[in-house]
């Protein structure tokens, strides 16, 4: 059994960390599992949906990063609580986790040169373990 409600999550909210509650939809369900008669009956497991490809708030460059990174619809859901509220609470923290984890560019790497130290120190340790082999050797050859 579940119950689908359209736009917006909470009949005060506006926004979801720049996104309308609008273009956020979300349904609960029955959480499952143990728990007796509460857990089967009631509609406390929430799960929240943004359609990206749908969205009229996100750019173009913001919609192709979400597309490749997450595809077309992006899902979290909760069922931790007993409390749906609460659960749709949750499940909407956690939509805004990932679609900032989605957004967000990773800069540049800058290519270093390694440290005229760790140069040393690389170099160094082959020669000790060319003479540690070096010493492995039977006698006579390159002697």
């Amino acid at each position: 059994m579940s119950v689908v409600h359209g736009s917006g999550a909470y009949p005060g909210a506006r926004t979801l960390v720049g996104w309308p509650l609008s273009e956020i939809s979300w349904r609960a369900t029955t959480s499952g599992g143990p728990g007796g008669q509460h857990a089967n009956r009631t509609l406390s497991r929430v799960e929240v949906q943004f359609d990206v490809a749908a969205s009229q708030t996100l750019g173009p460059r913001q919609r192709t990063r979400l597309l490749e990174r997450m595809g077309p619809v992006v899902r979290a859901s909760s069922s931790e609580s007993r409390s749906q509220a609460r659960n749709r609470e949750l499940a909407l923290q956690r939509l805004a986790t990932k679609l900032s984890a989605g957004l967000r560019v990773q800069p540049a790497r800058a290519p270093t040169k390694p440290t005229k130290g760790s140069q040393v120190r690389r170099v160094d340790a082959k020669k000790r373990r060319s003479a540690i082999k070096k010493r492995r050797r039977p006698p006579g050859e390159d002697d």
